[in-house]
């Protein structure tokens, strides 16, 4: 096999290109095994070529096989062609034509990450943990991670299909989303929410992540932030270097920030801050994550939380700390392969398990569920990062979910902005919601209830073993009577959260995606409490405090 030897950056959680080099074993067994194998492999593959009672496409039938040699591993484990490299370009290139999604794959399902701010997944209404079925009409569980990828990616202003299962809500959704150019945005808004504490959003880990860290930092400590809430909630992670970078800012010179293992030299390594702190350690720090943060956020938020420098407050991350390495096979094929994991200090692997069937590994390690921070306070295990302060973030009402879905907020937003001479002058109109109502109404949305669609599917049911029970059908037509008056007072129920979602849409329009950010603050559970402990000198040292 030809090697090639030229060296890459190491992506945490996505991709780590290095060296291509020739693995020395010392076990003689090991290679016999591996010899046996490939030529049963090859015998396998000469008899089919040569006798199955249809010619082959050689090409198309080859690439086939390689993709289900590594379908039983990992979903980062993936056989990749020239034009499909283009993907693992994005984070250095900034720029591609989307919907703005991140995905994995979870239980073997394509599952949404997070969406991206300011894109049409969020404007739409996408979700983290959304579980994607098809892709226009393809079924999702057929496709890998980049063949997902390369179906959802396209030319600016085509439209393509997603239908999705949401937990907690009934059935399938289906989402047209029009694709756009999506630019990659690292710190998004940073800003201070009160006299004391400032707030960073940082949304994913490219190679700009730690200079727009630097500046908004610099921002902050011209306010006199003693308080500073790094938000890396729905940040699906990026390149390790930025993590490192960042890391750096906030952690004294030589603390071991991450450790790399793996079953060879080049992929067991270790991580130091490098350089002189730029933040004080007098400035308290929040970190927020959930589900929709992962790999380098999660080395980033496990970083602060082993070495006791902040607080950690949400719901447990993602889970993702396999580190992946390219082999080129020839100029335009290679083989993306798990080589490592991730370590955080405390010796957590970020990695959740049941990430492969483990009866094709010859041992399981038994991972650990308690460790201990710098300070010596314990902290979870299992992978993923467990928050200090667990907040759940709320479920949307019923009908706002569905006007999130359909664009109506946006879609109303767009109609209805030249009304108005500034985003305060909207804020004022008293008769906002009464318009919208109207708008609604004009719209004929059908909105199901949670459990609205399997009532009916008894009913009718029932009805077909039962038609002639009279008693029967009165209770089923009362309870529909419920069904309808609750529908119908659904805008009076849900008009905070209504009023919410335009204002978000209208902020956007007049002032950009910063200032949809700072509006969205007010009413965020996750960042109010975070403010809440900040502010608390008792509460936020005693997280760190270590009970005898």
């Amino acid at each position: 096999m030809k090697q090639f030897s030229k060296t890459f950056k190491i992506i945490a959680g996505t991709v780590a290109f290095i060296t291509v080099c020739s693995v020395a074993f010392t076990s003689s067994d090991l290679y016999r095994k591996i010899a046996k194998s490939q030529r049963l492999i090859n015998e396998a593959y000469k008899y089919l070529i040569t006798n199955y009672v249809d010619q082959l496409d050689t090409d198309v039938y080859t690439s086939t096989t390689l993709r289900n040699l590594m379908s039983e591993l990992d979903p980062y484990t993936v056989y990749l062609e020239e034009n499909e490299r283009d993907g693992i370009e994005l984070l250095s290139k900034g720029q591609y034509g989307g919907v703005g999604i991140q995905l994995s794959r979870r239980n073997k399902e394509l599952t949404v990450i997070a969406p991206m701010d300011d894109t049409p997944a969020q404007r739409s209404g996408i979700i983290s943990g959304d579980v994607i079925r098809k892709i226009d009409e393809q079924n999702a569980d057929e496709l890998s991670l980049d063949e997902a990828a390369k179906l959802i990616r396209g030319i600016k202003g085509t439209v393509v299909k997603l239908t999705i299962e949401r937990y907690g809500t009934d059935g399938q959704i289906e989402f047209n989303l029009t694709r756009a150019d999506i630019h990659v945005n690292d710190v998004t808004y940073a800003g201070m929410i009160n006299e004391s504490t400032g707030y960073i959003r940082l949304t994913r880990f490219s190679k700009n992540a730690a200079k727009e860290m630097k500046e908004a930092l610099r921002s902050l400590e011209k306010e006199n932030a003693a308080e500073i809430i790094l938000d890396l909630r729905d940040n699906p992670g990026g390149l390790l270097a930025a993590a490192i970078d960042i890391m750096d800012l906030f952690v004294p010179k030589g603390e071991l920030l991450l450790t790399t293992k793996g079953r060879t030299k080049e992929s067991t390594k270790t991580y130091h801050s490098r350089r002189p702190i730029s933040v004080s350690r007098n400035v308290k720090i929040a970190v927020l994550i959930n589900q929709g943060s992962a790999s380098a956020s999660e080395i980033v938020a496990g970083a602060f939380q082993d070495l006791d420098r902040g607080i950690v407050i949400g719901q447990r991350s993602f889970g993702k700390g396999l580190v992946q390495s390219v082999y080129s096979l020839d100029p335009t094929k290679s083989l993306k392969i798990t080589t490592a994991k991730y370590y955080i200090p405390s010796g957590r692997l970020v990695q959740k398990p049941d990430y492969i069937d483990e009866e094709i590994i010859l041992q399981s390690a038994e991972e650990d569920s308690i460790f201990y921070t710098k300070g010596g306070r314990t902290v979870k295990g299992g992978g993923g990062i467990h928050p200090d302060f667990t907040v759940e973030e709320e479920d949307l009402p019923p009908l706002t979910l569905e006007c999130w879905r359909k664009g109506l907020f946006f879609t109303y937003a767009q109609k209805h902005k030249h009304l108005y001479r500034s985003f305060d002058h909207l804020k004022n109109d008293e008769n906002l919601l009464t318009d919208f109502k109207s708008f609604l109404a004009a719209e004929e949305i059908d909105v199901a209830l949670p459990g609205e669609n399997q009532f009916r599917e008894a009913w009718e049911k029932l009805e077909e073993y039962t038609n002639d029970n009279k008693k029967l059908h009165v209770a089923f037509s009362k309870a529909e009577e419920v069904i309808i008056e609750s529908e119908n007072a659904l805008f009076a129920n849900e008009i905070v959260e209504l009023g919410r979602g335009l204002l978000l849409e209208f902020a956007s329009l007049f002032n950009g995606t910063s200032s949809r950010i700072k509006e969205s603050l007010k009413y965020d559970l996750v960042v109010q409490k975070a403010v809440g402990i900040l502010s608390d000198q008792v509460a936020y040292n005693g997280t760190f405090t270590v009970e005898n």
